[in-house]
C-alpha cells in the first residue's frame, strides 16, 4: 500500500496558530517536504519535532516531486509544509498534490493559518464574494493582462506583495482599478500587525513617504456592480442599433436571439428593437 501525503498548514507569525493534529501529523509521518529547511528547523526545534526533513520547492519542484511520490508510492508518509500558512496558496504545493492524485496516491489538507482569508477577514471590506490573485506575475505583458481582468471584477481581491514592491504595485492598482478603499495588511498575528484601512491613493501617499516594512497582504474592493451597469449601459447606448445588432451577429448567433440580447443590453422591449430596425431599413 501506498503511504499518504499531508499537506500541513504552519503559523504565518504566531507559533501558537499551529494546530494539535499538525504537531502530531509532523511527529508520526516519515519524512517532512519542506520549503525551506532551514527556515522550517526553528519550526519542528521549537515543538521538539524531530522527523527528518528534506526540501521542496519551485526550483527542484519536478525532480524532488518524482522522488516524493516514489517514497509516497513505497508506503512513506510524507508531510508538506511551507514556509508559512498553507501549502498549495503560491506555492509549488500544488503541483505535487497533482502528481500524486496522478499517481494514485491519497492526499489529505490539514486546516490552519492562511494570509489571504486572515487579511480578509481582517479588511472590514466585503468577504462574501472575493478573488485571490496571490502575487502579480513579474512579466509585464502579463501582469498588464492581468490588470485588465480585474477593471471589471466586482469580488473583493486579495494580493500578496512584498514591501520593496509594494509601491510599484500600488501605483499600477491606482491606475487601472481608480481610486478605490483599500487594507493593507502587514506582518500578520506577529507583534506588528496592522491594517490600514484607506484608498489606493491615499495607501500609494503615505507608502511613498513611509519605507514599506514586513510581507504585505492587499485587500481592494471589487468594482461597485451599479457602477458598473451603468457603464456597460453607455457603451451599448454610444453604439448604434445596427453596430449593437452587427456584435453578436459576427459571434453566429441568430438575428432573433441577436435582437433579444440587444434589448436586454439597452433596457428595452424587443418590440421596440425591431421597430427601430424596420424603421431605418
Amino acid at each position: 500500500m501506498s503511504g499518504k501525503l499531508y499537506l500541513c498548514a504552519t503559523p504565518i507569525g504566531n507559533l501558537e496558530d499551529i494546530t494539535y493534529r499538525v504537531v502530531r501529523t509532523l511527529k508520526e509521518v516519515d519524512l517532512i517536504a519542506a520549503e525551506d529547511t532551514r527556515n522550517s528547523i526553528k519550526l519542528l526545534n521549537h515543538f521538539e519535532i524531530k522527523t527528518p526533513m528534506t526540501s521542496y520547492h519551485e526550483y527542484n519542484k519536478i525532480d524532488k516531486g518524482h522522488y516524493l511520490v516514489g517514497q509516497l508510492l513505497e508506503g512513506k508518509n510524507i508531510a508538506l509544509i511551507t514556509d508559512a500558512g498553507t501549502p498549495g496558496i503560491s506555492d509549488p504545493g500544488e503541483e505535487l498534490v497533482a502528481m500524486c492524485y496522478e499517481s494514485g496516491i491519497e492526499v489529505t489538507s490539514l486546516p490552519g493559518a492562511a494570509a489571504c482569508i486572515t487579511a480578509l477577514t481582517l479588511s472590514g471590506l466585503s468577504t462574501r464574494r472575493f478573488a485571490f490573485e496571490a502575487f502579480l506575475p513579474a512579466d509585464k505583458k502579463e501582469k498588464k493582462k492581468v490588470l485588465q481582468e480585474l477593471v471589471n471584477e466586482t469580488r473583493t481581491l486579495i494580493l500578496y506583495e512584498a514591501p520593496h514592491r509594494l509601491v510599484r504595485t500600488l501605483e499600477e492598482l491606482y491606475q487601472v482599478l481608480g481610486d478605490r478603499r483599500i487594507t493593507v495588511c502587514r506582518e500578520l498575528t506577529k507583534k506588528h500587525e496592522t491594517a490600514f484601512r484607506t484608498t489606493l491613493s491615499q495607501a500609494l501617499e503615505w507608502y511613498t513617504q513611509n519605507e514599506p516594512k514586513g510581507e504585505c497582504v492587499l485587500v481592494v474592493e471589487g468594482k461597485d456592480r451599479k457602477k458598473l451597469e451603468q457603464e456597460e449601459q453607455k457603451k451599448w447606448e454610444e453604439m448604434s442599433l445596427e453596430e449593437h445588432m452587427e456584435y453578436y451577429v459576427q459571434q453566429g448567433i441568430d438575428r432573433k436571439e441577436a435582437m433579444k440580447q440587444v434589448a436586454k443590453d439597452r433596457g428595452i422591449s424587443k418590440r421596440d428593437v425591431y421597430q427601430e430596425l424596420l424603421k431605418r431599413g
